[in-house]
């Protein structure tokens, strides 16, 4: 359903995303259980919407600095460095999924919000629907973006879990993405739908970049703790594909047909599982799906906010 009265996002005009730079320069640093939190605010009024990026070498700037502007015409929309990313440094312990469930409750609190609509990309989306099942009334809607943590088996499982599992493999990995920041950028041109073509691409890798040496400088693992707590030897420890049925929130499943990480037909069985949700795949956009299609999937995301 589409709210009425509300310009299309996908229309946004230039300078009114390039104003999104004054959102990420203003902040306020927050802490919460016990590590800093970098936290930005756009829009006046209207919902609260938290904003969740995914893992590596996200940033909050870096993944949604051109869907922002849209939603904060209609929402208060709060945007984090999620911890061990950009200025949310530094952490100590393991920052895994019972973590990042304590950690979204506490941002609340901290907030001052009782209610959020949220809306995560990869690492992002699995930390948001984790948290909506565990807090349903503390989440008003959901929508998830290529969302980690679904299903109980990967390509090449027990290959990766090994990888992770060796010492000193995911540091080296991190070395690696610092010392060679070219690689980085050939990683990400070859991600994008657009390639080197994609709007804002400049920025995308001068922020991606300056990410791997902050972790470099920190001494981080190139996974997430939530990436590498996701991994048994044979199966997943968490996300289920039937656990969603316990789903009690308004849930907008969004996948990129080009995503070579989370399938579609994980996304429809997320879908099919879920008691109150709906399934929409964008083309052409990949894994980091906000730097392909940010108006439509701000266009998306008001839609399902906005529905009662």
């Amino acid at each position: 359903m589409t709210a009425p009265d509300r310009p299309d996002p996908s229309a946004v005009d230039r300078a009114a995303i390039d104003r999104t730079g004054s959102v990420f320069d203003d902040h306020r640093d927050l802490t919460v259980l016990g590590g800093p939190v970098r936290v930005h605010t756009a829009g006046e009024s209207g919902t609260p919407v938290l904003l969740l990026h995914g893992a590596m070498l996200d940033t909050a700037e870096g993944i949604w600095h051109d869907v922002v502007p849209a939603l904060a015409a209609h929402h208060r929309v709060h945007v984090i460095d999620m911890p061990r990313h950009g200025a949310s440094r530094p952490w100590s312990g393991w920052l895994g999924d019972a973590f990042y469930t304590r950690f979204l409750a506490a941002l609340l609190d901290a907030l001052g919000i009782e209610r959020v609509a949220l809306m995560g990309l990869s690492m992002g989306g699995g930390a948001g629907y984790r948290f909506a099942l565990a807090h349903p009334r503390r989440v008003s809607a959901l929508v998830a973006v290529n969302p980690g943590g679904l299903g109980e088996k990967r390509p090449y499982h027990l290959l990766t879990w090994l990888c992770i599992r060796t010492p000193g493999v995911l540091r080296a990995s991190t070395w690696y993405m610092a010392r060679f920041p070219g690689a980085v950028r050939s990683s990400l041109a070859t991600t994008l739908a657009a390639g080197e073509e994609t709007d804002g691409f400049t920025r995308i890798i001068r922020l991606a970049t300056a990410e791997a040496q902050a972790k470099r400088r920190h001494r981080e693992r190139a996974l997430d703790d939530w990436q590498a707590d996701w991994y048994g030897p044979l199966r997943t420890r968490f996300g289920r594909i039937d656990e969603l049925a316990d789903l009690q929130v308004p849930t907008l499943w969004v996948h990129g047909d080009r995503d070579p990480l989370i399938s579609r037909e994980e996304m429809l069985a997320a879908d099919a599982a879920s008691p109150d949700s709906r399934f929409v795949e964008l083309s052409p956009a990949g894994h980091l799906l906000p730097y392909d299609q940010p108006g439509r999937l701000a266009e998306l995301a008001l839609e399902h906010f906005a529905s009662p």
